[in-house]
């Protein structure tokens, strides 16, 4: 090309203008998909951002066109060009502050009920969660506090304990959260905890794609939205801040298609590591998730385009040696613990195994968005907790169409085969429609391979949802891109599609019940005149998975005092290696004074079960047992009490029973 050529060519869109610099490091892609132009399929489709880009250089092509020029001529042009540099990062630095405050307003707007009251506020369905993570938030102030073991405690479930890199223990939330669990409480640091991780999700994919997938700034923002902010993430957002914190995802897979193209893949490599880890102390079925979604769909693209592979082999597997090697090193000890040490389970409990999305599903708004309808959807979904699809009908049919419009592209093509590849293993063991089987789902003959028999299947879904974040975001770009004579009627219309898909679940407010307050006699330290450091409080009834109260006193009080059972995950009959289930051992008296606490119903008691309650307050090394003035049957459990150990005393807002006499082994 002549630079008369060159001078003569038409100026960019300005929505595409960028000086060189910008357009390598902002709109060039790096990873499979910048490969060299040889392996790119020839398409009619619109401009694909995740093409090497051409960088120019307005300097040089001036130069080159007239090279007799003055110098004096070009110092002003030089100068400018450094002045609008600025001014585009300075106002592309504000867009992305914009994006990020509607993001944690939505996050806010989500978490407002709980806000108001934190600790007398939670989900209105199943409250053990919420409970069980405030104890492992607590867990982490020890940690930090106390140098304890972070990897297995004694504080409940005394004296078998927990294995809490088998439960999911959110070390590296819980560490970073420290100073607000320690100023404010663990139902603060959980509440933040959901907020952050809703509007900290949709910002971080909002970044990766407006860096390294679209250009315009609605497209990412929109496929941002929905990763952060999807039915699937709003059902888990009362109970599960683990699964709802996926802002490292966004990166983990962006470092995984860098290493397909990789210069350096021993570095690269080792910075994957890095995620790896951090991912792992936050969630390590999520990340399982997200390694099976990265393969799928490389497998997916190098079966359309298998001459990719030749370029893209040694730096992929230099790079997933070294994450293997280094990730592995630094998990080794971890895992090792997870899966051989104390309290060690093998595959989930039969409670959870054969929990699968019902196709139906996939058509519904999800219960907490503004079309949904929860009892409509009670036989779409294994709970509300676990609502993993849930798109609605215009969302589903708009996501098909975008794949229909787009097929040409190869990353399109990708995209769905991944999407309906996790969506069919969402379905479970036994697909059904409406709640009524059809045939047996393929989830049946992987359930018993290692790692998979460890996840929940309906949480496949999950990944679906982000790859139709992806398909919004791609189909708002090349929308936004078409060059008709009325624009501005093909972005009204743009507008108006998305707004007809996503208002029918716009994220309402998470629906929120009051729950018991912590008792003044634990608040006050009132215990501590009671219980060692090698006894218990035994909290009536006694904590287990569907009475987590005493979880939350112990969490109160940044577990200084131990605890019998719980709500986790253990092996079988507590010995190490068998399958798991939820809780400790059965405990007889346990459930005996659970089914007082539910039906008010006083049992017979006889001598046998007196000595059994007392076996297992010596078990338990129980120092004292504490019923709530207020709890639920609250006579009818202290009469039982009583009948078990004689009479008890009020103290404050509680019924103590001193048992220190009848457990102390020396007697």
């Amino acid at each position: 090309m002549t630079p008369a050529e060159s001078r003569a060519l038409p100026a960019p869109h300005p929505e595409a203008a960028a000086d060189s610099a910008e357009l390598v490091s902002y709109r060039t892609p790096a990873g499979l998909f910048a490969g060299p132009p040889a392996l790119a399929a020839p398409t009619t489709a619109p401009a694909n951002p995740l093409a090497p880009a051409e960088p120019t250089a307005p300097a040089e092509s001036e130069t080159l066109a007239n090279p007799v020029a003055p110098a004096e001529s070009e110092t002003p042009a030089e100068s400018a060009v450094p002045t609008r540099t600025r001014w585009r990062r300075w106002t592309r630095r504000r867009q992305h502050l914009a994006v990020g405050g509607l993001f944690l307003l939505a996050a806010l707007w989500v978490t407002s009920r709980i806000w108001l009251d934190p600790s007398g506020r939670v989900a209105s369905l199943y409250t053990g969660d919420p409970a069980q993570v405030q104890f492992f938030l607590a867990h982490s102030v020890r940690v930090v506090l106390h140098g304890e073991y972070p990897f297995y405690t004694e504080q409940f479930n005394y004296p078998d304990g927990v294995n809490l890199m088998a439960n999911t223990a959110v070390l590296a939330l819980g560490i970073p959260m420290v100073p607000v669990t320690l100023l404010f409480g663990p139902a603060v640091s959980f509440v933040v905890l959901v907020t952050l991780g809703l509007a900290g999700t949709a910002m971080a994919w909002y970044l990766m794609l407006s860096r390294h997938l679209v250009r315009t700034a609605l497209a990412a923002a929109v496929g941002g939205w929905f990763c952060g902010f999807s039915p699937a993430m709003l059902s888990h957002a009362s109970w599960h801040p683990n699964i709802i914190s996926q802002f490292l995802l966004p990166f983990i897979v962006w470092r995984v298609l860098v290493l397909t193209r990789s210069g350096k893949p021993v570095r690269d490599g080792a910075l994957l590591a890095l995620l790896v880890t951090a991912q792992a102390f936050i969630n390590e079925e999520i990340l399982l998730f997200t390694a099976l979604a990265c393969g799928v769909f490389l497998l997916a693209v190098l079966a359309q385009e298998p001459a990719r592979w030749r370029a893209a082999w040694r730096p992929l597997g230099v790079g997933v040696v070294t994450c293997a090697l280094l990730a592995g090193a630094l998990l080794a000890y971890p895992l090792y613990v997870q899966f051989a040490g104390p309290m060690a389970y093998h595959g989930l409990s039969d409670a959870v195994k054969d929990y699968g999305n019902d196709i139906a599903a996939f058509f519904a708004p999800g219960s907490p968005t503004l079309g949904g309808n929860q009892r409509a959807n009670i036989n779409l979904a294994p709970n509300y907790s676990e609502e993993n699809a849930f798109f609605g009908w215009s969302l589903s049919m708009l996501a098909i169409g975008i794949v229909v419009w787009l097929r040409r592209e190869l990353i399109v093509r990708a995209l769905a085969v991944t999407g309906v590849f996790f969506a069919v293993l969402s379905l479970g063991e036994r697909v059904s429609w409406w709640d009524r089987e059809l045939i047996t789902g393929p989830w049946q003959w992987l359930v018993h391979l290692p790692l998979l028999d460890a996840v929940v299947p309906t949480r496949f879904g999950l990944i679906t949802s982000v790859v139709i974040g992806l398909l919004l975001a791609l189909a708002v770009e090349r929308a936004w891109a078409l060059r008709p004579a009325d624009r501005r009627t093909v972005r009204v219309l743009t507008a108006a599609g998305l707004a007809f898909a996503l208002l029918p679940i716009a994220p309402m407010p998470l629906r929120m019940v009051s729950r018991p307050p912590v008792p003044d006699f634990i608040t006050a330290d009132r215990w501590r005149a009671y219980v060692g450091p090698d006894q218990t409080l035994v909290p009536i009834p006694v904590p287990s998975m569907g009475n987590t109260h005493g979880m939350r006193w112990a969490a109160a009080t940044n577990l200084d005092f131990k605890i019998p059972g719980g709500y986790f995950l253990a092996p079988r009959n507590g010995n190490t290696g068998d399958a798991g289930r939820f809780g400790g051992r059965p405990s007889g008296v346990g459930q005996m004074l659970e089914e007082v606490a539910t039906t008010g119903r006083t049992p017979k008691l006889d001598d046998r079960q007196r000595r059994r309650f007392t076996d297992e307050l010596r078990h338990w090394r129980a120092a004292i047992l504490v019923l709530p003035v207020r709890q639920q049957n609250a006579e009818p459990l202290r009469r039982t009490v009583e009948e078990l150990v004689g009479p008890g005393r009020q103290e404050l807002d509680v019924w103590v029973w001193d048992v220190r006499t009848l457990t102390d082994r020396s007697v």
